[in-house]
């Protein structure tokens, strides 16, 4: 019988395996216990890089179950992506609308810039209508909803009435506490570092 100070430590095979079966439990209790099934309200927001690319990324995913998939872009309308041209190829399960006019800071007309999102979010409500959209994503949205082109009053109630399994995806800098707390996901980006701080531009495949 070994003596308590004779018994063999244990080594760090043994730590890691002994870390990840705890783990493990955590996570099958946690799986166990997720049988709900809904439709999502996601929404990234945040300074950094990625919103976008992510909620795009989402939408490949719906894709790739063989679902459709809407996107309204209300801020980016006069810029032309590759994203864009590349979701385009999947045919009649995607619609993808580019109904702004350009960046805010561009347009510089807050009257012409409200006209073209009242106009963006009519047609994204005919979308939130359709259950056969297994996923709507609203780009930019929430700058639109800062700097009050659209009432939240009357954006959260068409968003949670939706149908049951369609999820939405909200980006944009800014987004306003109330949408926060009505979702389901929310995801902050954050800038460290960027490459246009350092005078290098926009590079293809990366930024558009």
């Amino acid at each position: 019988m070994w003596h308590l100070r004779e018994r063999p430590e244990m080594t760090e095979q043994d730590n890691h395996t002994a870390s990840m079966q705890r783990l493990k439990a955590s996570v099958d209790r946690r799986i166990e216990a997720a049988q709900e099934e809904k439709g999502l309200l996601i929404v990234h927001t945040g300074a950094g890089k990625g919103k976008t690319t992510a909620a795009l990324g989402m939408a490949l995913r719906v894709l790739g179950h063989g679902r459709k998939v809407a996107v309204v872009q209300f801020i980016k309308g006069a810029i032309d992506t590759a994203e864009e041209r590349m979701l385009r190829s999947f045919g009649e399960r995607v619609t993808f609308l580019r109904m702004g006019e350009g960046y805010t800071w561009e347009t510089q007309d807050r009257e012409r810039d409200t006209r073209f999102a009242q106009e963006a979010w009519a047609k994204a409500c005919e979308f939130l209508l359709d259950p056969s959209y297994a996923m709507v994503i609203l780009d930019e949205f929430n700058i639109v909803l800062r700097h009050g082109y659209a009432d939240l009053d009357q954006v959260l109630p068409r968003l949670l009435s939706r149908p049951s399994m369609q999820h939405v995806v909200i980006t944009g800098r800014g987004a306003p506490q109330e949408l926060i707390e009505a979702a389901d996901l929310v995801t902050e980006m954050k800038q460290v570092k960027h490459p246009f701080r350092k005078g290098i531009k926009a590079q293809a495949g990366v930024e558009f």
